[in-house]
């Protein structure tokens, strides 16, 4: 799942290799029509990212094999600048009973010199029958990756998580029906191991403690797909030892809203 966070911080891609852990199984006798998926589906969204108006084109470009299992792959018209269409563009989606299962990559870049990647593989992004805040999908690593000769060590998780359905829902001057509300977190932290004069031994030092950088809630509607998602990234690093520094921006705010205009979906 490919999620570019804009921040200061810039686009990337992250390609690290991890498997997903689904919580529950799935109903194959019933498929969801939560996210219809046949070819050349589109959705058109209006981003709102800390005032700033732009817009995003998401639809279903092809199939695609992975693992012998036949996905859906999807793209945007441009570069897409919305939490959604990231986490979308260039992955592939498949579904399997009342799930949607995501495989591809996620990335997320506190300033261009530390990107941080990994992969996830039939993550479960979305799951009609979950009761109210049932894990959906988890996905845990290490990431280790050496900034200005400071060997950084990164642990994260990102989860999702089902949490209520709503009769109804509105979003910008409309009113859907039969909505499914789902959370989805990115946690990390970030250490450093250094050398200081006296002692014996490398000491570690928390450049990020353990919290929360990305906090986002998808909402689909029954036949139509994602209709509107809010997203909050924000990030705070500790003060370092006196002469250490590293180019990375010490904190990041962003507040973003996705809102779907048009669509034009088919079953």
């Amino acid at each position: 799942m490919k999620i570019k966070f804009l921040l200061s911080l810039v686009v990337l891609t992250l390609l690290f290799s991890c498997s997903s852990d689904t919580v529950s199984g799935s109903d194959s006798s019933t498929q969801t029509n939560y996210f219809p998926l046949a070819l050349r589906n589109y959705w058109k969204y209006r981003v709102l990212t800390n005032n700033v108006t732009q817009t995003d084109s998401l639809y279903v470009s092809n199939d695609t094999i992975i693992n012998t299992k036949v996905y859906k792959k999807f793209k945007t018209r441009t570069t897409p600048i919305g939490f959604f269409s990231n986490s979308m563009n260039k992955n592939a989606a498949r579904i399997d009973g009342s799930r949607i299962l995501l495989t591809g990559s996620i990335g997320f870049n506190f300033g261009a010199a530390l990107p941080l990647d990994l992969s996830i593989n039939d993550y479960v992004i979305f799951q009609e029958n979950a009761s109210n805040n049932q894990d959906l999908g988890s996905v845990s690593g290490v990431i280790n990756q050496t900034v200005q000769n400071y060997p950084l060590t990164i642990n994260y998780t990102l989860k999702s998580t089902n949490i209520e359905s709503l009769p109804t829902f509105s979003s910008n001057g409309r009113v859907y029906t039969d909505v499914k509300k789902i959370k989805t977190v990115l946690n990390a932290k970030i250490s450093t191991s250094l050398t200081v004069a006296g002692i014996p031994f490398p000491v570690v030092v928390s450049i990020l403690d353990q919290q929360d950088v990305v906090t986002s809630y998808q909402y689909y509607s029954k036949t139509i797909g994602m209709v509107y998602t809010n997203t909050n990234i924000s990030y705070r690093l500790n003060s370092l030892p006196a002469g250490i520094t590293l180019p990375l921006p010490s904190t990041g705010s962003q507040t973003q809203e996705e809102y779907l205009q048009t669509y034009d979906v088919n079953h």
